[in-house]
């Protein structure tokens, strides 16, 4: 009988097996992994016939993944630079030879049509997904927000006609229930959420120092 004897080269040998993709999230990431999960209406306790509960999650969240907005839109005929009301401009009007729509701009703003009744949570709800178990910071939510593609002029002027707006990945801070509008920040090239210095946004941007 002989012992096992380890070669020496052990952790070369490691590092060359392949043993296929992983589903671990290797990435780095500024939200919470709960943040991700859809909400699902099935009992906890399994029933014979239907999927385990934690096979619907991960198949409903795959499938939300895989689902854009702007697409969406666009295949409907929706150009979505057009749902931000902008400044009228009665000296530049197109002829109507010029345009296949009406001539008249866009008045009714989005919150016309805004309608929560079939939203599957609360404001409140979505905020408190970026908190962990454990933990007492707030993580921001990830989101998809309608903004400028120019953060000065954006400011200045929302209405600006030389404005473009598009869809793009931002993290949610916080919620204002007085005027029901959420404070969202852009994600950098990396999808993290950061101030100017590099550091994670947490609390909803809310400091020490106020």
């Amino acid at each position: 009988v002989t012992k096992l004897k380890m070669p020496g080269n052990f952790k070369s040998l490691l590092d060359q097996q392949i043993v296929g993709p992983s589903t671990e999230a290797l990435t780095e990431s500024d939200f919470p992994v709960q943040s991700f999960k859809p909400k699902v209406q099935m009992p906890f306790k399994r029933i014979p016939g239907q999927n385990p509960r934690k096979v619907e999650e991960e198949r409903r969240r795959r499938l939300y993944l895989s689902y854009d907005i702007a697409e969406l839109l666009a295949s409907k005929g929706i150009d979505s630079n057009q749902l931000m009301p902008r400044h009228y401009d009665p000296d530049n009007i197109p002829p109507i030879e010029e345009t296949k729509d009406s001539v008249f701009p866009i008045y009714l703003p989005l919150k016309v049509f805004d309608n929560d009744e079939y939203d599957c949570r609360t404001p409140e709800e979505w905020i408190s997904l970026g908190l962990e178990p454990g933990s007492c910071d707030r993580k921001p939510v990830p989101g998809k927000a309608l903004l400028p593609t120019d953060d000065v002029l954006g400011h200045e002027d929302p209405k600006n006609q030389e404005l473009i707006y598009e869809w793009i990945d931002v993290g949610v801070l916080d919620y204002d229930e007085e005027t029901e509008l959420y404070l969202v920040h852009k994600t950098d090239q990396k999808g993290l959420v950061r101030d100017e210095e590099g550091r994670p946004i947490l609390n909803g941007g809310i400091t020490q120092e106020g």
